[in-house]
């Protein structure tokens, strides 16, 4: 070897040093419920919208009908528009604690979910139902976020802090995991 590459190989080990090591990281996969996008939901509520009407017109019409009070045309501070909002706003908020979906998500196959819990509490229930889907019944252009959102949230979502999944529908994440320097053990994570 000559003193030239003696040189160069010093140089080199010099460089080598003198860079800091780099972290070592491990990709971990993992399975999470695909968030149900802006048609299907869409469709799940054109299917609700049917059933809500059924229901007012089953229990909320005949009784009208028979007192002989107006149920077409009245302003919304009307008794047959306050109890058909009730309807309304009472299918979505029962059906969603109970069972987690409606009629229409039911058919779907979808389902709504806590981003933060396991469970959905009343307020959270109330939050998202009915001042939520208030906004976005009110103002249609609100309701059209969920087809831009990474995890098809609403306004009425983001509210709540919920989201619309499939139930049989699954999508495959990455997860990195950066190891502690000394090899023990894993400290930091963070999805791509």
């Amino acid at each position: 070897m000559t003193d030239h590459e003696t040189n160069e190989t010093a140089a080199e080990v010099k460089v080598d040093r003198q860079r800091p090591e780099t972290p070592s990281y491990e990709e971990v996969l993992f399975y999470e419920r695909k968030p149900a996008g802006f048609w299907v939901r869409f469709w799940a509520y054109l299917i609700d919208l049917l059933v809500v009407t059924a229901l007012t017109s089953i229990l909320v019409k005949p009784v009208f009908a028979l007192v002989g009070l107006e149920t077409s045309g009245v302003p919304w501070y009307a008794p047959y528009a306050i109890l058909s909002a009730l309807i309304f706003y009472g299918y979505f908020v029962l059906m969603t604690k109970f069972f987690r979906q409606t009629v229409g998500k039911m058919i779907m196959g979808i389902r709504v979910v806590s981003l933060k819990t396991d469970d959905l509490s009343w307020m959270t229930l109330l939050f998202r139902e009915w001042i939520g889907r208030f906004i976005s019944v009110t103002i249609w252009p609100l309701y059209w976020i969920v087809g831009f959102t990474p995890l098809k949230q609403g306004v009425h979502d983001y509210i709540a802090d919920t989201t619309v999944v499939h139930e049989e529908s699954f999508r495959k994440n990455k997860l990195l995991q950066k190891k502690t320097p000394d090899g023990s053990g894993l400290h930091e994570t963070s999805a791509f």
